[in-house]
């Protein structure tokens, strides 16, 4: 299969070599330059605009956009819309809001898919989970590409319709927030209760056999040998929180109480005026899973 791949940061890349690797085609194109001289050198074919990624890909076109949230994408699809016809595919990898999706899969002609990607960085050897929505045809048309940038067939589906992969990852970082407050509470009581206590064994100890192991609380030992017991000098600022709000939005339309999202939304807002060590954590754990920056103190 050949696919175009527009977008070319780390996770658009991580796409273009998990699919190079797996014997498909990629046109790439980004507007850093550099960028798209790198995915050349790693075999992509390469392209200096968006249209030319069009023009470059077969009749039936097949492309992957992993640009930034809001108008990048409909810029992008701008651009592509008079190349697009019904028999074409355009996959947004990127955390778009899932009604955003609805809305650009009834504007273009092309059959729109919208996949919600979790792993981040870290997922470049193992690949990533993909919870796609869209029509079933061109889920299944792109199911290679799909097996190929997940960890496999068991980590990818099609959720249902236009705007459903885009709300099981809204869902889903919602769910990421309420865990990453809960490790940071659990550890701060431990930081500041009766012992003295080595962090990074605790972490390693449960994550042999206990209950609670998990790749969340993997990165909590990570961050704990790499900074420390006391985390050194990683300040107490958990960035993010789009996709936490839109959560919390849409249990409040929905009717449905999800209080720990709620809470662990809060203390990500409240993170940029009162100091919490498991804010401080959280703030680490963004680091492990996803390379986010690292707020530090002066």
């Amino acid at each position: 299969m050949e696919l175009g791949v527009i977008g070319l940061g780390r996770m658009g890349r991580i796409v273009v070599d998990r699919v190079l690797d797996a014997g498909h085609d990629v046109v790439a194109f980004d507007i850093d330059e550099g960028a798209v001289a790198d995915a050349a050198d790693a075999g992509a074919t390469p392209a200096n605009s968006i249209e030319a990624v069009a023009e470059q890909l077969g009749d039936e076109k097949r492309i992957w956009l992993m640009v930034p949230a809001g108008d990048p994408v409909d810029a992008a699809l701008e651009e592509l819309e008079s190349h697009l016809d019904e028999d074409d595919v355009v996959v947004d990898g990127g955390n778009s809001h899932f009604e955003d999706s609805t809305r650009r899969a009834e504007a273009i002609d092309a059959a729109y898919l919208d996949c919600g990607t979790s792993g981040g960085p870290a997922g470049a050897e193992l690949g990533f989970s993909l919870m796609v929505g869209g029509p079933e045809w061109a889920y299944d048309e792109l199911v290679p590409v799909f097996d190929a940038v997940a960890t496999g067939r068991s980590g990818h589906d099609r959720m249902g319709p236009a705007g459903s992969g885009h709300y099981v990852k809204m869902v889903h970082n919602g769910v990421e927030y309420a865990l990453m407050q809960t490790y940071g509470e659990g550890f701060e009581l431990l930081h500041e209760g009766r012992y003295d206590l080595d962090l990074e064994a605790v972490a390693r100890t449960w994550n042999n056999g206990a209950v609670i192991r998990s790749w969340l609380l993997e990165l909590c030992e990570e961050a704990f040998r790499e900074e420390g017991g006391d985390l050194g000098d990683v300040a107490d600022h958990v960035a993010g929180g789009s996709t936490g709000t839109w959560t919390v939005q849409e249990s409040l339309e929905q009717e449905v109480a999800i209080p720990l999202i709620y809470e662990a939304l809060g203390e990500r807002f409240d993170s940029r005026t009162e100091a919490k060590f498991s804010r401080r954590l959280a703030n680490r754990l963004r680091y492990g899973f996803g390379r986010h920056d690292v707020a530090r103190t002066e």
